[in-house]
């Protein structure tokens, strides 16, 4: 039962992800990206830290530990990724960073020793070309920036793993709260080296901000770092491929941009490898499967 929700939830968690991808792109395309990214983040603190303090459970040393290493690993994934972007195409920066769900149970075997299912494997073998038809629809050329959005994907992948073995040792309500809080640091660092300034009003972005901090931080995050006790992260990174496909269906409805045949098809592997990954046997457990 407590797997089944888990899966319900990172499902609803992707979904905010990818219907936000359009609000974000919008929002970007108006304010530095960084700027963006400290504003919300810090509003994101703002909401999460008060319903922390209310539940009197305190904040332990080990907790602002782990939380600095996924909010540092967090924020490397959104400062490549926007890296990536200013020298390649969002279609390659997509694919590359949909390649966690590849290095993610890579990673954990060769670090973690973590077990990876006969399910996960099936699912990883059809979630990845169908990344690849998704998001490039089937043309991919390689330039300085596919390397960034590579590096972005292996923050990806650390994050992953180590949420899912920080979750089970800490408060996950602080967890989220100190990883939250180090992205928006680091923002606030990044975009005033960059001589923007952090915290200067931008109302045409406010209904941007309260969409992406509300659902797509406070929620999600909150979401994943406690659905990740219940599923490994190799799972998680499957669930997450769905994102993409979440994105291309609201920018069908809300922007009119309509995928090609190529596009469909690899939407459609994607949920075939989720599906074969939850049919197939895993003969472990998620304890086992996450176990150091």
């Amino acid at each position: 039962m407590n797997k089944a929700k888990a899966i319900v939830a990172l499902l609803l968690t992707t979904f905010f992800w990818g219907i936000t991808f359009t609000i974000v792109k919008d929002a970007v395309a108006q304010v530095d990206v960084f700027v963006f990214l400290a504003q919300r983040f810090l509003m994101a603190v703002v909401l999460l830290v008060p319903f922390c303090a209310c539940r009197r459970v305190p904040l332990t040393m080990q907790t602002v530990r782990h939380g600095l290493f996924l909010g540092l690993f967090l924020f490397g994934s959104y400062a490549f990724q926007t890296m990536a972007l200013r020298f390649t195409t969002a279609s390659n920066t997509g694919f590359l960073t949909g390649l966690s769900v590849v290095l993610v149970p890579m990673l954990g075997a060769l670090l973690f020793r973590q077990a990876v299912s006969q399910g996960i494997k099936w699912g990883v073998a059809l979630a990845v070309p169908g990344l690849f038809l998704l998001c490039t629809n089937g043309a991919f050329v390689l330039n300085i920036g596919d390397m960034l959005a590579a590096i972005c994907a292996v923050c990806v992948s650390l994050h992953l793993i180590l949420t899912g073995k920080f979750a089970r040792d800490n408060d996950v309500w602080w967890l989220t709260a100190m990883q939250l809080s180090t992205v928006a640091l680091l923002s606030f660092l990044v975009a005033e080296v960059g001589g923007h300034r952090t915290m200067a009003w931008h109302p045409e972005i406010l209904w941007a901000l309260l969409i992406c901090a509300v659902f797509a931080t406070v929620f999600a995050f909150l979401v994943q770092t406690s659905m990740q006790r219940f599923l490994s992260p190799a799972h998680t990174a499957l669930i997450f491929c769905l994102e993409p496909v979440f994105a291309a269906l609201y920018a069908f409805w809300a922007a009119d941009e309509r995928l090609g045949t190529l596009g469909y098809l690899g939407a459609l592997l994607i949920l075939a490898g989720m599906v074969i990954s939850e049919l197939a046997p895993s003969g472990e457990s998620p304890e086992a499967s996450t176990a150091t």
